[in-house]
């Protein structure tokens, strides 16, 4: 109860000063407020009115809530872990193919990654012009829908089977999704993930396009060493110099052998000086 009315007299403050800034405004044709000073008034309107029907209701939750006057972008994720039940910030899907990072989608707002799942099916289709042939997914979308529309088409699903343990011979290890958690981790710890400083959505998205993007090119320099040292190795090793050697003698006794008919049309002719 203390906190209800302590709540609402921090509303009517905020009512009082809203009021007496709207009759400044008034007394100027044009707005005379920077766009960033104009930005912070509207979050702030905004801000107020979720606030003041959250109190009228008695409720703590609001669509679209805003949490963050300088970030009004920035949404509450609830995702129900022991350390922090509720995280702020982006929410984005990664699908790894063959080692390489695909940002499928990146949300300011909650959404569920099974009901979206066939839409980054498709998405593969677009990139590859295929679909792929085996899928490893989450447990959440493993959904009966999800399960049917993959087997419509042609794609084999490698997660827990339906029905009970003991009937299924086929079983999924929780390990073979190591990829997929290790590459999370790899962003965070080693290029910042989840310490995010923009403000701005924009460079915020950007931000975070650009650490899968460092990621990928790691992994193609990781692949690349190796071509790299064997081709080197093969072209010192006696076997390639000997073929090379070769070859170039080869094109040098075929071009040898064209030389007279080169120059037959071409006779040398010799003066003599007494």
């Amino acid at each position: 109860m203390e906190i209800h009315k302590s709540v609402g007299s921090q509303l009517r403050f905020v009512r009082r000063n809203l009021i007496s800034i709207n009759r400044l405004l008034d007394a100027y044709q044009q707005i005379p407020l920077k766009p960033k000073q104009y930005k912070y008034l509207l979050v702030v309107n905004t801000l107020y009115y979720q606030q003041k029907q959250m109190y009228d209701s008695r409720t703590h939750s609001i669509g679209d809530r805003i949490v963050s006057i300088h970030q009004p972008h920035v949404r509450p994720i609830i995702r129900g872990k022991s350390q922090a039940k509720v995280e702020f910030g982006a929410k984005i899907h990664v699908s790894i193919i063959d080692g390489i990072s695909f940002l499928d989608e990146l949300s300011w707002d909650a959404f569920n990654e099974g009901s979206h799942m066939m839409d980054y099916i498709e998405k593969y289709r677009k990139r590859f012009g295929c679909y792929p042939k085996e899928l490893l997914a989450d447990q959440i979308c493993c959904t009966r829908a999800n399960r049917a529309a993959l087997k419509e088409k042609g794609i084999k699903l490698l997660a827990k089977p339906l029905g009970r343990p003991s009937a299924v011979s086929i079983h999924v290890s929780p390990g073979e999704r190591n990829p997929i958690e290790g590459k999370f981790g790899q962003a965070k710890t080693g290029y910042g993930l989840n310490r995010i400083k923009a403000r701005l959505k924009d460079t915020s998205e950007a931000w975070i396009a650009c650490i899968f993007l460092v990621l990928n090119l790691v992994k193609l320099a990781g692949a690349a060493l190796p071509c790299l040292v064997a081709g080197l190795m093969l072209s010192l090793s006696a076997k390639y110099i000997l073929e090379r050697i070769r070859q170039n003698a080869n094109q040098i006794k075929s071009q040898m052998i064209r030389i007279p008919e080169i120059l037959q049309p071409y006779p040398i002719k010799l003066k003599i000086v007494a």
